[in-house]
């Protein structure tokens, strides 16, 4: 049986190294340099793959994509791009492509996929398929490296489902970003997204937080109250490090997965719930499944689709990309034109094992924004060991931490909620911090505390 491939990029040199790589005895394989060609060659013989680039004079891939689903819907499509970002691979996931390449091309991975769809052309290009919504924030999810690439296209293909996933990773790489991307890119996008720190909850106040109460269930219990179950309606409820709860309310937690609804505390009746659960953790589930402290009949109801995200000294590739991301946002938090990195700088960035990952680089970096005063951030400005003016070396996350929001909270005079703002934490979760940190004394710095009851 004859196979036939059409590939569509605006580069000459590329579709005519990729036809002489793909064509054989069985392999019809056509070219196209822009989308409109490609319409029109497939209006008159339509092909079992379609190869095209994303960016391209006229009609994109993406947009190509759209319309090959809508007139060719039993084409597969695969997009390469030499730039890559979530909401391109989220996008195209979505929208029903087979698969997304990064220039430049592995061949041996082309051919596998290839040989994947035509070895099976049934595979649902419906997968994940949604109505078009808002571009989901993307901040930190960004990179080159494989590892990354992947989970931008399970994000794009589990969004449309209601599907439980479990997100691991260690601390600071970004799960909770993930999980918003997932919500984002759902149909349930305008509905809200609940996220609960499991850990910064007692166990007795946890089952109350998530699930309610009713007036008189317990001493101080004066009325009615909403759990974030409630209040995430249809929409997405975050359960991060889930793998530190305790073993009764991974029970109650299971009947929710199971049933679709929860007993308010103290109440005699449930209410129904169409929230999608996404929990997030760094522990070792299987270990704690194995020593009787997370029940192995939770962790197979959340572990439908799991996502394990790399740290970030294993994505040495990407931190140059994530550098000048950050330096952006920071600087556009604090009203402020992007210096640049110097070489040096660099140098140290990428030698650093960043042991806080992402959330580590990101405070290191809205550090360097604040401190210098010209246009290029120096290794003095970076605060890293080994830098001219580096610290001590830092044995901790948690000592980094405190450093960060110590060093926010000076430049911002003890202001609260420009502190939150640039940390891009909650106040109350600001306020755990000062507290578990012992700052207390930098926010009684500030001259105006107008915004601080």
């Amino acid at each position: 049986m004859n196979r036939s491939i059409l590939i569509v990029d605006d580069d000459a040199r590329i579709r005519t190294s990729l036809a002489e790589a793909l064509e054989d005895g069985t392999t019809n394989v056509r070219t196209a340099e822009h989308a409109e060609a490609a319409l029109s060659l497939l209006a008159d013989s339509p092909a079992d793959v379609v190869l095209t680039d994303v960016r391209m004079p006229g009609i994109g891939g993406l947009e190509l994509l759209t319309l090959l689903k809508e007139r060719n819907p039993d084409t597969a499509v695969i997009l390469m791009t030499a730039y890559q970002d979530l909401p391109t691979v989220a996008t195209a996931m979505r929208e029903g492509a087979v698969d997304f390449l990064v220039k430049p091309l592995d061949l041996h991975q082309l051919r596998r996929i290839l040989d994947n769809v035509f070895a099976d052309r049934r595979i649902d290009a419906d997968l994940g398929a949604a109505t078009e919504q808002a571009t989901p924030d993307t901040t930190s999810l960004i990179g080159r490296d494989p590892r990354m690439v992947e989970i931008f296209k399970v994000i794009g293909q589990v969004a449309g489902t209601p599907t439980n996933v479990i997100i691991r990773g260690e601390s600071g790489t970004g799960k909770e970003l993930i999980a918003r991307a997932i919500h984002t890119n759902s149909a349930h996008a305008s509905a809200p997204f609940v996220a609960v720190d499991c850990t910064a909850l007692p166990a007795t106040l946890l089952e109350s937080e998530l699930f309610g109460h009713v007036k008189g269930a317990f001493t101080g219990a004066v009325g009615d109250r909403r759990g974030r179950f409630a209040l995430a309606g249809d929409g997405t409820i975050f359960l991060d490090e889930i793998g530190d709860t305790s073993l009764e309310f991974q029970s109650k937690l299971l009947r929710v997965l199971q049933e679709h609804e929860f007993y308010p505390v103290g109440a005699e009746r449930p209410e129904r719930t169409n929230a999608r659960v996404i929990a997030a953790t760094h522990r070792n589930l299987e270990h704690l499944v194995a020593t009787d402290r997370f029940r192995e009949d939770l962790y197979y109801r959340l572990r439908v689709v799991e996502i394990v995200v790399p740290p970030l000294r294993d994505r040495g590739e990407d931190v140059s990309l994530l550098a000048e991301h950050l330096i952006s946002k920071a600087s556009d938090v604090l009203g402020r034109r992007p210096p640049s990195l110097s070489p040096e700088a660099m140098h140290l960035l990428l030698g650093h094992s960043w042991p806080g990952n992402v959330r580590e680089l990101e405070n290191c970096l809205t550090r360097a924004v604040v401190m210098t005063t010209g246009s290029v951030i120096r290794p003095e400005h970076l605060g890293l060991e080994g830098s001219p003016s580096g610290p001590a070396r830092v044995t901790s996350l948690e000592q980094a931490e405190r450093a960060h929001v110590a060093g926010v909270l000076r430049v911002t005079g003890g202001h609260k909620s420009r502190a939150a703002e640039i940390l891009e934490v909650s106040r109350p979760r600001l306020d755990r911090l000062i507290e578990k940190h012992g700052l207390a004394d930098l926010v009684g710095k500030t001259r105006n505390q107008t915004d601080e009851s």
